[in-house]
């Protein structure tokens, strides 16, 4: 027969391995989400693709936030299941599924939170006067210094556009 005790401890660990089990889960998907509006960073499917160049001036540039759009959702998930776990770690008794179903909630929250913080970058909105007199607005991460009246190309076809210094 087990004791008490025992059950205890094995109840205990099982909590622990869902807790270390979702922790994880919520670090694999971190990174695996990595959306770069750098105008340094090519994807796989833009390298070895021919781009159009334009040379130009910078005119002014003024400092952005770029925020993601398109929330995976994940962060509320995994901020439930760890908030659920946590809660039913700590509770006890009948208390239990109030303390769990607490911590999934508020979990949840933390969590989408977390995503949304995560998902923005300090960007730049560079205004460039091409050598043939069009002006063009682009926004990327703030990666690469530019400043007014600095000689820059304009990168662009087949995906984003990118306002390098030559």
């Amino acid at each position: 027969m087990i004791s008490m005790q025992t059950k205890r401890r094995v109840a205990r660990q099982g909590r622990l391995l869902g807790l270390a089990a979702a922790v994880g889960a919520l670090a694999i998907m971190a990174g695996c989400a990595n959306h770069s509006a750098s105008g340094s960073v090519y994807t796989y499917g833009q390298a070895q693709q021919e781009q159009v160049v334009r040379l130009g001036t910078v005119q002014s540039v003024r400092e952005v936030t770029i925020q993601n759009d398109k929330a995976s959702g994940f962060g509320g998930l995994a901020g439930g299941a760890l908030g659920g776990v946590a809660g039913n770690a700590v509770g006890g008794g009948s208390g239990r599924v109030l303390t769990t179903v607490g911590g999934a909630i508020l979990g949840a929250v933390a969590g989408n939170a977390i995503e949304n913080q995560t998902g923005k970058t300090r960007g730049l909105e560079i205004t460039v006067r091409l050598d043939n007199g069009e002006t063009r607005v682009i926004a990327q991460a703030a990666d690469i210094p530019l400043s007014a009246g600095q000689r820059v190309r304009v990168v662009s076809g087949n995906g984003p556009t990118r306002v390098v210094p030559i």
